[in-house]
């Protein structure tokens, strides 16, 4: 009898979790949906990314091996200053799907926005939308101006969509009682919520295949070159499969990741501000949010959280002791 020959398996060089690995054409995510809960209140906010602490929590879980006991926690500080709640946009149902039925925007009585507002159109009478478009409206969202000249930014602000909760009727009086009013972002989430983060990745430019997708290196008799991939595939059919991992752009990736649990929201910078400032950030002067574990992008990029939409129920209880405030310069 032969001896028998074991064949070597190993998992696919690179994910196709996410495909293609194209780079984003917008600096901020996108939110297409937004749950749909009962409770009247905005289910977005946006903030900029600080930089990452630590904090000490007391672990008061009953099922855990560090049950009462004292743990470290990896934290990402989002700084969030007041959004401007500054139009209303309207949808209606159509039979190819939700289509957008008209908008009101204020005017312009601030240059700080009429540089961004001014190539938008604008409707006159806000009580003559709704009365002409009462039986059409399906749905709303409200325009949210952010404000990055209150960290002291000099960035474009940013005009997001944000979905609201509760039946049509009370979107409506929501929208217009708060129209032209600034949003917090303790009026949208509480502490040890669950919420979703949308955000760019870190652009890493134009990758070779070793960097891209972890493939293994070729031994050093390889033919030309070491860094790259063994074969690009079968001769017939006569082309590249877009499973060979190869080179190409590596980053700016737009990415949303689900569950983050918030762990607090603070109004007092000093509370979180290390000494020397977060490193390429300096200092927080607005409100923050700490979330549990990492966020996609780098520090200064514009965050999206959103209300979870499949969020799983379980309550992280545990107890904030510290906040570490050492120095990351």
């Amino acid at each position: 009898m032969g001896h028998k020959i074991s064949r070597r398996k190993r998992p696919h060089r690179g994910s196709l979790q996410f495909w293609p690995h194209k780079r984003s054409k917008r600096t901020t995510a996108r939110i297409r949906k937004f749950p749909e809960i009962s409770e009247v209140k905005p289910l977005l906010f946006a903030g900029y990314k600080s930089g990452m602490t630590h904090v000490i929590a007391y672990d008061n879980r009953k099922i855990s091996s560090t049950r009462k006991k004292e743990i470290s926690i990896p934290v990402t500080v989002i700084e969030c200053p007041p959004i401007k709640i500054v139009g209303i946009r309207f949808y209606e149902k159509t039979p190819v799907g939700i289509k957008v039925l008209t908008q009101y925007l204020m005017k312009n009585e601030d240059n700080f926005f009429k540089r961004l507002l001014s190539p938008i159109k604008k409707d006159k009478d806000l009580n003559k939308i709704i009365e002409e478009n009462k039986d059409k409206i399906h749905d709303l969202t409200l325009y949210g101006l952010t404000q990055p000249n209150k960290i002291g930014f000099k960035k474009k602000p940013e005009l997001i969509e944000i979905g609201l909760g509760g039946s049509i009727n009370e979107k409506i009086e929501y929208a217009k009682e708060n129209l032209g009013k600034e949003l917090r972002v303790s009026d949208v989430f509480e502490e040890k919520e669950e919420i979703d983060v949308a955000s760019i990745t870190k652009g890493k430019g134009f990758q070779g295949s070793v960097k891209r997708f972890h493939v293994k290196l070729l031994q050093n008799k390889a033919e030309k070159n070491r860094r790259k991939v063994g074969s690009l595939g079968s001769w017939h059919p006569a082309k590249t499969s877009y499973r060979t991992p190869q080179h190409g752009q590596l980053g700016y990736f737009a990415r949303t990741e689900h569950n983050k649990v918030i762990l607090k929201i603070g109004d007092k910078p000093e509370e979180v501000n290390p000494e020397g400032g977060f490193l390429k950030y300096g200092f927080v002067k607005n409100d923050y949010l700490l979330l549990k574990g990492s966020v996609p992008g780098p520090v200064k990029r514009l965050i999206k959280l959103r209300t979870g939409k499949r969020t799983s129920g379980k309550l992280l209880n545990v107890s904030l002791i510290e906040i570490s405030r050492k120095s990351k310069q």
